[in-house]
């Protein structure tokens, strides 16, 4: 099945399948409710950990206060496609969108590690955890280093968000038996995550690795956790046939790597909007898709000044102005913005194929293209 033209432009324009009768899209108005919910049930779950583990000990309401807020915020990108994975093969569940309201959770413990290991200072427009912790402890007055306690509390409180996520699942409702389909799909993410970003680690270590070595990671570490392990983690516990689960698991690796890719994106060439410093990726020597790209495709003369910009001493701060015309020289952000839109298109013709031989309900569809578009054609 051939892409028409222009589809991906409609679907992002939200007329990709036509109305109803009476005028209601297509999907019902779903996705945002399911957001609200989740939202709201993660929020609360927060809270009730919180006066359970944290009300003892000393700025109990303060540490309460930003770790709420900080999972409050997120975007419900894994939550969505898990409960997409449910909804492809069962109805409307009030436990299993609880149990997969605890991807919220989870995805909270890998951002607050990740910010300690990157040293970041904002996340979603706001200090990151650690900082907050360490400007708390700073007025406080108290002993010993303030940027260590900050790294340290949010390392301990992205280990109770993991717990807390994990917790949710068992305690959402489901029968053991649907929740047991579901736990190798949920260990396969958790690992996947750690290994990849262990191997992230290794790459930066070792300043310059290959484009194949940065996509590898690159689905590990985010395009599998983001899209494809949520959605076969739902249609698991909803009791989906092996075809069905490998539909979404590929529709899943497509857009998942579509979705980092777009990260790289803004990581170089992003506004402010993205709720990180402008040019962060450049500013703290990330080897992303973009910037390997770049290196890849550059000249010689191109590639060892982008090599000087990217890779000088830990006390020099990079020209990110210059490494950003640099990399716009090498043609790689159009080879990129390829690529992602060739992932997003067989995501489309997989779903539209799907439609069409009864494998997937309308209503689920037009959300799975929805999120395909979205994941690739967002700005932050």
């Amino acid at each position: 099945m051939v892409v028409e033209t222009g589809q991906v432009d409609r679907v992002r324009a939200g007329v990709a399948r036509p109305a109803t009768s009476d005028g209601a899209r297509p999907d019902g108005g779903w996705p945002d409710d399911i957001r609200r919910r989740v939202r709201d049930h993660v929020d609360a779950t927060v809270r009730r950990r919180c006066a359970e583990h944290v009300h003892s000990m000393q700025g109990a309401e303060f540490v309460s206060g930003v770790l709420a807020d900080f999972v409050r915020r997120g975007k419900y990108v894994r939550s969505m496609f898990g409960y997409l994975g449910w909804r492809a093969a069962a109805p409307d569940s009030p436990a299993a969108l609880e149990a997969v309201a605890g991807l919220e959770l989870l995805h909270a413990f890998a951002l607050l590690q990740d910010d300690v290991m990157d040293g970041s200072l904002l996340r979603r427009g706001r200090p990151t955890v650690h900082v907050q912790l360490a400007t708390w402890h700073r007025g406080q007055g108290m002993s010993g280093c303030s940027d260590r306690f900050g790294e340290s509390g949010a390392v301990l409180l992205g280990d109770l968000c993991l717990v807390w996520a994990e917790q949710a699942m068992r305690e959402s409702g489901l029968p053991r038996p649907v929740l047991d389909r579901g736990w190798p799909r949920y260990d396969a993410m958790r690992s996947e995550l750690a290994v990849g970003q262990f191997a992230d680690l290794l790459n930066e270590a070792r300043r310059i690795p290959s484009l194949d070595e940065v996509m590898d990671v690159l689905r590990r570490k985010s395009g599998n956790y983001t899209v494809r392990r949520p959605l076969e983690l739902g249609a698991a516990m909803a009791g989906a046939d092996d075809e069905l689960l490998g539909l979404l698991g590929d529709y899943g690796t497509m857009v998942g790597e579509a979705f980092q890719m777009r990260d790289d994106v803004l990581g170089v060439f992003g506004t402010d909007e993205t709720g990180k410093p402008t040019g962060d990726d450049l500013a703290e020597r990330k080897a992303t898709s973009l910037v390997v790209l770049a290196r890849e495709l550059a000249g010689p003369a191109t590639r060892a000044t982008l090599d000087a910009l990217l890779h000088g001493g830990p006390d020099e701060p990079v020209d990110v102005v210059a490494a950003r015309a640099l990399i716009e020289s090498t043609g790689a952000r159009r080879r990129i913005e390829e690529l992602i839109s060739t992932r997003v298109q067989g995501a489309l013709r997989l779903v539209d194929g799907a439609v069409a031989d009864g494998r997937l309900a309308e209503d689920v569809a037009g959300v799975l293209r929805g999120m395909a578009v979205r994941c690739a054609d967002r700005s932050s």
